[in-house]
């Protein structure tokens, strides 16, 4: 199967907004700023369905992006910023806390990091709190093409000891603008489908739209 429709489908706060759970689901979780939108974007041949925002923090809701009527992508709200008070970030928690436990369809979480930097105090308690919730832990470093191939060795060196990662857990460094493992991407993707028993495999996708 290809990729040939994708679509926004709703933005949620609370549980009663959130679309029938009726396909599986995955969902993208990291700091305001590291690039989740871009990420969807580039994994659907899509440059404006996820709307990136130049304000960090602006993402206040859950998004989630239908494709093919198959399975969901799901942007969580970004964490970190330092300019939110301290009253929303506890409110944006609660929303993810929320979805991550109660969501029938939630196939798996993605961490996304920069690869540039150390994981900060909140990506090493949100990768917690996904293993805690029972999911396989994967984490995907963007903003590859900034370094070289030997300094982004390094740094999954560093990310890995940082999070305390196990030996066998993914770890994927991907770039929303060379599209660096795009189709590993979707390697894994079909993996997950496949060990949750969903029909679902998808092949590279059709030619960008806008």
């Amino acid at each position: 199967m290809k990729i040939k429709e994708s679509n926004y489908l709703a933005s949620a706060v609370w549980e009663e907004q959130y679309p029938e759970a009726t396909v599986p689901e995955i969902a993208f979780a990291g700091r305001s700023n590291v690039g989740k939108s871009s990420i969807i974007n580039m994994l659907l041949n899509r440059k404006n369905l996820a709307r990136t925002s130049g304000t960090p923090g602006k993402t206040q809701t859950i998004n989630f992006y239908d494709v093919e009527d198959q399975f969901r992508f799901v942007d969580l709200p970004g964490y970190g910023f330092a300019k939110v008070s301290k009253t929303k970030k506890k409110s944006w928690g609660k929303i993810i806390e929320t979805y991550l436990n109660r969501r029938p369809t939630l196939m798996e979480v993605i961490l996304l990091v920069d690869v540039r930097h150390k994981p900060s105090k909140e990506d090493k308690d949100m990768y917690q709190w996904i293993k805690a919730c029972g999911f396989n832990g994967i984490v995907v470093a963007t903003k590859a093409d900034k370094l070289s191939k030997g300094q982004v060795a390094k740094q999954e060196k560093i990310i890995r000891e940082e999070l305390m990662m196990d030996a066998d857990a993914t770890f994927v460094a991907i770039s929303s603008t060379s599209r660096f493992n795009k189709y590993e991407m979707w390697d894994i993707f079909n993996q997950l489908f496949e060990i949750n028993g969903f029909p679902i495999h998808f092949e590279r996708q059709v030619k960008e739209r806008k």
